[in-house]
């Protein structure tokens, strides 16, 4: 059996563009893509903070060190600059795999700049 599991998350980023002229896509600094182990081209879901909408699309590279999350084409219309968003990737796999398989985190401040790293998600008490 298969199963789908969360294999990466930006979190709290915050939209610096919002360029609906664009070819599409989001694009997300280098530095960003590499720490989370997004792929270029990578299918890439999007939850804004700011307006509940969801919304999938496929990550590009913005320049390295530049903070950039731009939200780019038709999907322009579901986020804004200083939205606060979640980026997650999802990978799938056979249970083996699964049973040890831990995310990449990475947390951002109001500057698209890493806070910390991990690879759980604490958890939830009431």
């Amino acid at each position: 059996m298969q199963i789908t599991l969360l294999k990466s998350k930006l979190h709290h980023a915050h939209v610096t563009h919002s360029e609906l002229e664009y070819e599409g896509s989001c694009a997300i600094d280098g530095n960003l893509l590499k720490a989370a182990g997004i792929r270029e081209y990578e299918q890439i879901h999007i939850y804004n903070l700011a307006n509940g909408k969801r919304f999938t699309t496929y990550a590009i590279r913005a320049e390295a060190g530049s903070g950039i999350i731009s939200i780019n084409g038709a999907a322009a219309h579901k986020a804004e600059p200083g939205d606060r968003i979640i980026i997650c990737t999802y990978g799938v796999f056979e249970e083996q795999e699964a049973a040890g398989f831990q995310p990449k985190l990475v947390y951002l401040d109001a500057d698209n700049r890493i806070v910390r790293q991990g690879s759980a998600i604490p958890v939830q008490v009431a």
